[in-house]
């Protein structure tokens, strides 16, 4: 004996683990019946917050599709309303994903027939769901259907543009190649719309209404613009539609049970005009994936696929922009001490500059809420850490960019050493070692070789690794004068100061006249230039 239509449980919720479960056997009851499991597939979806009156509306659409031959479709004023469970209440009633047993079979003006599916989901942001559990709900279902209804109230404000942005992210993560536009249609239903007199009830007012809300202005905050920008990337058509308040009695009677006698006339009114315009077999979207139609035995395997996958790829974007954020905190931080045109920083400042933003980075990486588990969350720090060293990196050699004398370092050793040459060759061709000056001027022209070489390296462009091997040479060069003076300056000061014992000696050996010593003091600063108290009493005692 058949069994009588109803609501089908195909995606389950753990309360206690917040796991996902798919019901295959109750989906393949559904989709794999003879008669629909070839034909395409229409999917058509409400999604939204809970306690906003999703599944009411779809058991009007169950009704529409029972009834739609009739002009009086919407049923007796006291006949009460049958379908998808539903309940009056602050209370969730529905969990997880249901899709109706019946799947319709509606034939569109060319002759074609698609079947069609009406599926209930989960209300977001309940008391017992995490945003994990919502974010999975609304990707899995807008992933799988062809018509998404994202269901308000009253409004479309910035935060369900944002959750939207959120959900719809996780399940284009979750997609593997995205080759079109990954959603196909969305529908805006604005409940209890309070503000006709501004936006007229139904399709016209809500194209206007909707217009307004998702227009990019030039002067919109950067983050507003890319949340209207991602929507619009995501879904081939967006509509809107304002639906006024089914009335007081449906909002506060406990007793109500859908019949329409207690619902406003306007509510009644503008139902009789979204349902057959949702349900309209010439707009009905048939589900597809990368421009493929997809039929009832492919949506089973589509569901099989999805299903676990989502869930991971919720965890996966809540991790990344977690990273994104802590690098972009980062990145800030250090374009503010020597990014763009500031000015050169010595690299040990920078360096403490940079572990100390580093630090921060990470700290404001692990203060984010993040899902999928520490061991989890250990690969993306570390991907952070990898990408931070990597800034840093960056930034390191555009201040090193910035340093003027790094810049002119190899000519100016290069000039350095022709000089040093020229003067040396000189000497020893003065004092008759000719074979050696020769040795130095070969060293010369080598070196002024280097050095035009260098020049036109820089100016063309071309030959890129004789030009570092050069910048190498000079450095090494630089690196191993600075190695000798310094050893030069410890020679020097170590005569000078056994010149002064010499000097101390012979003023105590002698005792000299304290006015001949200074006067002879005097001369000889004066000649060699030297500083005025070097050679006084004082220091000598």
């Amino acid at each position: 004996m058949a069994t009588e239509p109803g609501a089908v449980q195909i995606v389950t919720v753990n309360k206690e683990d917040h796991s996902f479960g798919l019901d295959t056997e109750a989906l393949e009851r559904v989709l794999l019946v003879p008669k629909v499991r070839d034909m395409e597939v229409v999917v058509l979806s409400v999604a939204g917050a809970f306690r906003k009156g999703k599944s009411f509306l779809l058991d009007f659409m169950l009704r529409y599709m029972y009834r739609k031959s009739s002009e009086d479709w919407l049923g007796r004023e006291d006949e009460p309303l049958t379908g998808f469970s539903w309940r009056g209440g602050s209370e969730p009633e529905t969990t997880g994903i249901q899709l109706w047993s019946e799947v319709f079979i509606v034939r569109k003006s060319n002759g074609r027939e698609v079947a069609v599916l009406l599926m209930d989901t989960q209300g977001a942001f309940d008391n017992q769901s995490t945003v994990k559990d919502c974010a999975t709900i609304f990707a899995l279902s807008t992933m799988t259907s062809s018509i998404q209804i994202y269901n308000l109230s009253q409004n479309i404000q910035e935060d369900d543009l944002q959750q939207l942005q959120l959900f719809t992210e996780y399940g284009r993560l979750a997609m593997d190649e995205i080759f079109l536009k990954p959603f196909q249609s969305l529908m805006f239903l604005i409940r209890d719309w309070s503000f006709p007199y501004e936006y007229v009830y139904g399709l016209k007012g809500g194209s206007e209404f909707l217009d307004k809300r998702l227009q990019v202005k030039d002067s919109q905050h950067e983050e507003l613009q890319t949340v209207r920008q991602h929507i619009h990337s995501c879904f081939t058509s967006i509509s809107c539609f304002l639906l006024p308040h089914p009335g007081l009695k449906v909002a506060t009677s406990p007793s109500f049970q859908g019949q329409l006698c207690d619902v406003a006339p306007e509510f009644k009114k503008e139902l009789h005009s979204l349902i057959p315009t949702l349900l309209d077999p010439d707009k009905l979207a048939v589900k597809e994936i990368n421009g493929n139609k997809v039929t009832c035995r492919g949506l089973l395997e589509y569901f099989k696929v999805c299903t676990p996958v989502v869930p991971l790829a919720t965890a996966e974007a809540n991790n990344l922009a977690a990273v994104a954020s802590a690098k972009d905190q980062y990145y800030k931080n250090m374009e503010k001490v020597c990014g763009g045109d500031l000015p050169y920083v010595a690299p040990d400042s920078l360096e403490e500059k940079h572990k100390f933003f580093l630090r921060e980075s990470l700290h404001h990486f692990a203060s984010i809420k993040k899902m999928g588990g520490q061991d989890f969350c250990n690969h993306y720090q570390a991907q952070l850490e990898s990408e931070l060293n990597e800034l840093w990196e960056s930034f390191s050699k555009h201040n090193e960019s910035k340093n003027v004398f790094s810049a002119f370092r190899t000519p100016a050793v290069l000039f350095v050493l022709v000089c040093l040459l020229y003067v040396l060759s000189g000497l020893l061709l003065f004092i008759g070692l000719g074979s050696v000056s020769f040795v130095c001027d070969c060293m010369l022209g080598l070196a002024m070789i280097a050095m035009l070489t260098w020049s036109f390296i820089r100016y063309s462009g071309q030959y890129r690794s004789v030009g570092s091997a050069i910048d190498q040479a000079a450095g090494v060069l630089l690196e191993s004068s600075s190695v000798y003076s310094n050893k030069w300056c410890c020679c020097l000061w170590k005569c000078i100061d056994l010149y002064l014992l010499i000097v101390k000696t012979f003023v105590l050996l002698l005792n000299i006249n304290t006015n001949t010593y200074k006067i002879t003091c005097q001369r000889i600063r004066h000649k060699c230039g030297l500083p005025q108290g070097l050679f006084s009493l004082k220091e000598l005692k």
